[in-house]
This record gives structure tokens, C-alpha cells and sequence, in this order.
């Protein structure tokens, strides 16, 4: 049996609301919160990028495992939004955590269920006894075109979760993967905005490959949604994870601790990752998890996740979703944030 040892959240206290971006456009901005159920999104500062979010995620997850870094045997971060085209991040965060050199360290990349890739291979060392721990992230600053629908929800954050086989905060009941070659959202080399396929981004990408990998892990354990506490699925906006939900079997008690995307956006990799750490923020003994994530082009990950009686006493430990949420944010107007999110070119 392996699990989750440690795991932490981080999301940036920049905000820009909805009704901020669709006055830039001359939309309506009641059409955007209903049409999205948005209100804000997260803004990446100046200095933040998806190195420094992995940073303090691993930090709080490290905090909350109690273990030496040392002891990390392998580090992956997946993101959509990697700083560099060629450096990996992960080299980054294991000096700045004290992890390594005798680690085994890759970027991951698969959109959005980047994150959930890096856990699953996290999961499968530990399991098969390669290497004592692994910390598997999922980050983001991601991107939107200006005046497109993404610009509404492209946000920034991330979580990270360390893997290993004792003191279990978490146990990783199941797993069960679902991919395709949908290409349903797509961002050529050297393009710096991603292009999707409108309407054709919910069927037959998005519920198609949710859906699927839901019952699949659902019959292979034998379980009904009725069984669970929580579920999380990843949230492009705030409609789409609902509806899945609801589809499958799921109620909106269920999925109210792990749906954050309203105030907070798209992250993309770190979606539904975020979303499960805020769910073990707040989670109970013995509660069943369901998350499932989304990666276009195309795919899914569902984790069916039990609590241990471990995880009450280290979630004080760290830094909670819900208190980066509802804590001291600095909200921009829109200038500031196309300077900060570098759309507006200047010609020397």
C-alpha cells in the first residue's frame, strides 16, 4: 500500500475579477459569471512563475510529510507553463528545497492533467519500491489570448503531493488512466497563446474522457458515488466539472470543497490537484475521494483516495487552499494585468 506521505497548495494573491476583463471588451459581464460561473481568477506577480509556485507547494507538502527532503527520490512537475523551453523546472526546486542531488528529477507535460501524470508516476516508484518518496506537482501560470474565452479563466497555482509507503496521510486505493487523440486545444512551438476548438473542447474531449475514466474506476472498485465524501474534477470553468458531476452520479454537497474555480480560475495542471488539496485540507478519517482529471488532446487520470486518521494532525501544518482564497488578495485592472501577463509588446 502507498499514498500520500505530505501535500501542499499555493496560489498567488493577485486577482482580477470577470466584470474587470469583460469591461476591457464591451461584454457583459453578468453573461460571463453565469456562462462560466466565474467571478475571478488568479494573477501570477511579477516574480511568481510555475517554479517559485511549485517551490512553496513542495515546501508546505515537505512541512506537512515530516521527512527530510534527502529522502525525496524522485521529483516531477507537470505544467502547460514551464519558464523555460529548455531547463527543466524541477532542477530549480530541488536546490531551493534541499532535495537531491541523488534524485531522479522531469518535466511533465500532457495540458492539463500534467499534474495528475506527474502523481501517478510518483505513485507507481513508490509502489514498486524504486525509491522511498516522490513528489509529484501540478502548476501553472497559464495562458489566454486577449478578448478570448480563456482570458475569462487562465489562472495561476499549483499543488504538490509526496508520495510514500509510511505514516499515510492518504491511501491511493486506485488508479485508472482513459486517453484518445482528441485535439480538441493545441499550442504549436514558438506560439504563445494556445488555440481550442471552441464548443468541441466539451464533447467529445472534456466528458467524454471525465465520464469515461469516472465509471471505469467506479467499476473497478466496485463503488457508487453515493460512497464518497468528496469529488473533484478538473474545472476548465465552473460549468463543466458540475455537469460531469451530475452525469455521473455526484451531488453538489460532494464537489462544493473541491470546486475553488470560481475564485480562482483555471490552473490548468494544477486544477484539479488544487482542488484535492483542498479537500484534504478539511478532510475526515475514512472519507473516499474521487479525482479525476482532464489533459486535452486528450485524456483522463481518476484516483479514488482514502483518509487516514494521520491527516487530521497535519493540516494545520501548512498553508490551507481555502485561507490563500478568502485571505489578503491585490486585485489589478486589466492594464496591470496584461503587464504582468506580457501582452502588451513593446518595440525597441
Amino acid at each position: 500500500m502507498a499514498g500520500i506521505v505530505g501535500y501542499g497548495a499555493f496560489i498567488p494573491r493577485k486577482r482580477i475579477t470577470a466584470e474587470e476583463i469583460a469591461r476591457q471588451w464591451g461584454k457583459d459581464p453578468e453573461t460571463i459569471r453565469k456562462g462560466l460561473l466565474l467571478e475571478e481568477k488568479s494573477v501570477p506577480g511579477i516574480d511568481e512563475d510555475t517554479i517559485t509556485i511549485s517551490v512553496e507547494a513542495g515546501a508546505d507538502a515537505i512541512t506537512r510529510a515530516r521527512i527530510e527532503p534527502s529522502k525525496i527520490g524522485a521529483v516531477y512537475i507537470g505544467s502547460e507553463s514551464h519558464p523555460y523551453a529548455v531547463k527543466p523546472s524541477g532542477t530549480v526546486l530541488i536546490d531551493a528545497l534541499g532535495i537531491g542531488p541523488e534524485v531522479h528529477v522531469a518535466d511533465f507535460e500532457f495540458a492539463c492533467k500534467a499534474g495528475s501524470e506527474a502523481m501517478f508516476v510518483s505513485l507507481g516508484l513508490v509502489e514498486s519500491g524504486r525509491v522511498e518518496y516522490a513528489m509529484g506537482i501540478g502548476a501553472d501560470t497559464s495562458q489566454g489570448a486577449a478578448n478570448d474565452a480563456l482570458e475569462f479563466s487562465a489562472s495561476a497555482g499549483g499543488a504538490a503531493f509526496i508520495f510514500g509507503k509510511e505514516n499515510l496521510l492518504v491511501d491511493v486505493l486506485e488508479t485508472y488512466s482513459f486517453t484518445s487523440d482528441t485535439p480538441d486545444f493545441w499550442r504549436r512551438e514558438g506560439e504563445f497563446y494556445p488555440r481550442h476548438g471552441g464548443r468541441f473542447t466539451g464533447e467529445p474531449a472534456y466528458f467524454k474522457h471525465v465520464l469515461s475514466a469516472t465509471r471505469a474506476i467506479l467499476d473497478s472498485t466496485g463503488l457508487k458515488p453515493s460512497d464518497f465524501r468528496h469529488a473533484v474534477f478538473h474545472m476548465p470553468n465552473g460549468k463543466f466539472p458540475q455537469q460531469a458531476g451530475k452525469k455521473l452520479g455526484f451531488t453538489e454537497k460532494q464537489m462544493e470543497i473541491g470546486w475553488i474555480v470560481p475564485t480562482m480560475g483555471n490552473t490548468y495542471s494544477g486544477s484539479s490537484p488544487t482542488g484535492l488539496a483542498a479537500i484534504l485540507d478539511i478532510a475526515e478519517p475514512d472519507d473516499l475521494i474521487l479525482m479525476t482529471s482532464f489533459g486535452s488532446g486528450a485524456g483522463s487520470d481518476s484516483f479514488v483516495f482514502k483518509a487516514t486518521e494521520l491527516l487530521p494532525q497535519r493540516q494545520s501544518m501548512g498553508r490551507t487552499v481555502r485561507s490563500m482564497l478568502d485571505g489578503p488578495k491585490h486585485y489589478v485592472t486589466y492594464g496591470q494585468y496584461a503587464k504582468l501577463r506580457d501582452k502588451i509588446i513593446v518595440n525597441e
